[in-house]
């Protein structure tokens, strides 16, 4: 109970500074942005604390199959650390910040290229905006795809490589998937299929879909509103990270099908083997 209590706190107050880092580390965050943001953190927190501390999971999925959470909240936290920093670099530059956005600017000029993620993320901005603008954004694109690209690569090589989920012991579907009803019609097997490739395909569709949209919607949404930090950091981060967490999702469902598809596989030959010995 203690270690459990202890692990669950400490999972809170990660979640609750990794909220408030961007207000923690911007030297120009208002009043105002400061309230608001104190106030999600220790929200965030109590969330993460109930849910963890609960022998059952509610919302969480994969909780006992690490490191899947563990994996998805470094990147999430690498991501707003390092685009909090490149703003901080803008008006307080140190040798920090200008290492990371030196380091930004060649990733987002690497994969700044025709029909890329990060080339449509910079044509989204408005006419009339200044190149160090433009520049920061390309920059924060660029750290923002590239963290969650490693995300996904060391994922994909905890699958195929080490086995994950069940190198660590027996693996529950019904406790891992929480938000999953198996009781919702049709065979477990192909709907588990089903939401994977729904998963991978909108995960590498929305990189793509996002700024287009918010493009086409320049109308009714100033892309400009990306020129605040806070904003930007923010909406960066959504922007990479939400694609990467759909994909290691639809990678984990398959490969928990799969899991399922051989076990059944294996009890059917066991089963028509007992029948020929008994015959």
């Amino acid at each position: 109970m203690f270690s459990q209590l202890t692990s669950a706190f400490m999972r809170a107050v990660l979640v609750g500074l990794m909220v408030a880092t961007p207000s923690l580390i911007l030297p120009s965050t208002a009043a105002d942005t400061a309230q608001i943001v104190v106030v999600l953190a220790i929200l965030a927190s109590c969330m993460t604390f109930i849910e963890y501390y609960g022998r059952y999971p509610s919302f969480i999925e994969f909780r006992f199959a690490p490191p899947f959470n563990r994996l998805r909240f470094i990147g999430l936290f690498v991501t707003v650390v390092l685009l909090s920093m490149i703003c901080r670099g803008e008006t307080d530059p140190t040798g920090w910040t200008v290492m990371i956005s030196r380091l930004g600017a060649t990733l987002g000029n690497l994969i700044d290229f025709p029909f890329s993620p990060v080339r449509l993320v910079v044509l989204m901005m408005p006419e009339g905006v200044d190149s160090g603008s433009i520049s920061t954004v390309r920059t924060a694109a660029g750290i923002s795809y590239t963290v969650s690209l490693i995300m996904m690569v060391v994922f994909l090589v905890l699958v195929r490589g080490f086995g994950w989920p069940v190198r660590n012991g027996a693996f529950n579907v019904w406790v891992n998937l929480p938000l999953f009803d198996p009781t919702g019609g049709g065979d477990v097997l192909q709907r588990l299929k089903r939401d994977s490739g729904l998963n991978i395909v909108l995960g590498c569709l929305l990189p793509f879909l996002i700024p287009a949209a918010i493009k086409a919607a320049s109308d009714f949404v100033d892309p400009g509103f990306m020129s605040s930090p806070q904003t930007l950091v923010w909406t960066t981060t959504a922007w990479a990270f939400l694609p990467a967490s759909m994909l290691m999702r639809g990678i984990a469902m398959g490969r928990i099908a799969q899991m399922i598809e051989d076990k059944r596989r294996r009890a059917y030959a066991q089963a028509e083997l007992e029948n020929l010995q008994r015959a």
